[in-house]
């Protein structure tokens, strides 16, 4: 995760000065790469190493794919073709860490990567051969100084997130010490991005309200989706005594209902418009939400997984909506930086929202005696959690309300001749 993070602008500044197929295909090689290598890992420092090089490649893959959406479907068309790949992500969601468990219990930890290899070779002969698009050829300023500052800026910060509280204390001299450094660094590029010819991160692009409302909004999605994912399987295993794998497949219902609402989205922004869906979609999280910490005093599968159900719709409706607003708000040389801020900013709520969350639920069990298999200490933590999660929530409905009620959309969705063919 910290290796996609810190990696997600750099390649959306490249795939606004190159093109997005060498961006994409570099990142399909060096997933296929790492997960390779990752089967053959011979230790845990040798792991996470690999699972690094991974995570170079994914910090391509996601953005990428989305900008292509962008530059190849129009407005109308756009939303439609999120909701397919809502829905194959919504798949993936349930079938992988399905057979990620069924792998571990065999003790065939390796195919977890192994199954990578035909995906990443199908996708990539398929981005070669029917992918194609004309970039104009321009000399380009790469801004090295800034993306040097901002990776080792985003790494120390996420990482101090990441291993507060678990590596060492919070208030401790080493975390004060990487969350510091990162802080500095952080200004630090800020300094160099306000005099760069063609900056990583566009302040004078990014500063715009309707980018600033759906960065924020992104940075909620991430925050909570973690927040949710982490905490109900491990909520209903103990208080309902169900098996990790159904207590799974209750989340599960999350990731059909995002897909539904997806697509469902595109004919309501059409007709209503980008701010009032994502409003619409914001009120709907909240209440599910809050509907979800107040089921922890009845735990049911039943029940929680018809709630991750609303959930899901929820963020179908608000998510997929602010990433086409702000894509259909730029053009192609910016379209690349607007959607892979919307990742990053994801990528960072999410660390950000497994910290904080995280630290809810401890200092909750700690505060019942440490014992997590415990039914009552267990059903303490869930409600604190999810209660923190209706917050997100709330603050997400807040950034969709500060959208602009209009927001500009280029006409072109294929200012560089992007195409792909579909058979």
């Amino acid at each position: 995760m910290l290796a996609s993070a810190v990696t997600v602008p750099l390649y959306a500044k490249l795939a606004d000065t190159i093109g997005r197929k060498p961006i994409m295909l570099f990142g399909i090689g060096a997933f296929l790469l790492g997960s390779v290598l990752a089967s053959a890992a011979w230790s845990m420092p040798s792991l996470i190493a690999f699972r690094a090089i991974q995570g170079l490649g994914a910090g391509a893959v996601l953005p990428m794919a989305i900008t292509m959406v962008g530059d190849m479907y129009t407005l109308e068309e756009r939303a439609r073709v999120q909701g397919y790949m809502a829905s194959v992500w919504a798949i993936s969601a349930v079938v992988g860490p399905t057979l990620g468990g069924v792998f571990a219990q065999l003790n065939l930890w390796r195919g977890i990567f192994l199954i990578n290899i035909p995906l990443c070779l199908a996708a990539g002969w398929m981005i070669w051969t029917r992918f194609q698009e004309k970039v104009e050829r321009r000399s380009h300023r790469i801004d090295y100084a800034g993306a040097t500052l901002f990776t080792l800026a985003l790494t120390l910060l996420i990482l101090g997130v990441l291993e507060g509280g678990h590596a060492w204390g919070w208030a401790s001299v080493p975390s004060v010490g990487v969350l510091g450094g990162g802080a500095l660094l952080l200004v630090a590029f800020v300094v160099v991005e306000r005099r760069a010819a063609e900056p990583v991160l566009p302040f004078a692009l990014l500063g715009r309200r309707l980018l600033l409302s759906t960065n924020l909004l992104g940075f909620c999605v991430g925050a909570g989706l973690i927040g949710l994912t982490e905490f109900v399987p491990t909520f209903l295993s103990v208080t309902t005594g169900a098996a990790p794998i159904v207590a799974g497949l209750a989340l599960g219902a999350l990731t059909i209902g995002w897909p539904i609402a997806a697509t469902l989205a595109g004919r309501a922004y059409l007709r209503f418009g980008f701010r009032s869906t994502a409003v619409f979609g914001g009120v709907v999280l909240v209440l599910g939400t809050a509907a979800l910490s107040v089921s922890t005093r009845y735990p049911s599968i039943p029940l929680v997984a018809g709630i991750c159900f609303v959930i899901g719709a929820g963020f179908g409706f608000s998510a997929v909506t602010t990433l086409v607003a702000a894509q259909s708000s730029v053009s192609w040389e910016e379209r690349g930086v607007v959607t892979g801020t919307q990742m990053l900013f994801r990528s960072v709520g999410q660390a950000l929202g497994a910290a904080v969350l995280g630290a809810v639920a401890n200092g909750v069990i700690a505060a019942h005696g440490g014992d997590e298999q415990n039914r009552a200490t267990m059903t303490a933590a869930a409600t604190s959690v999810f209660l923190a999660a209706t917050c997100v929530a709330v603050l997400l409905l807040t950034a969709a309300l500060s959208m602009p009620k209009r927001a500009a959309s280029i006409a072109s969705p294929q200012p560089r001749e992007t195409t792909a063919e579909v058979s």
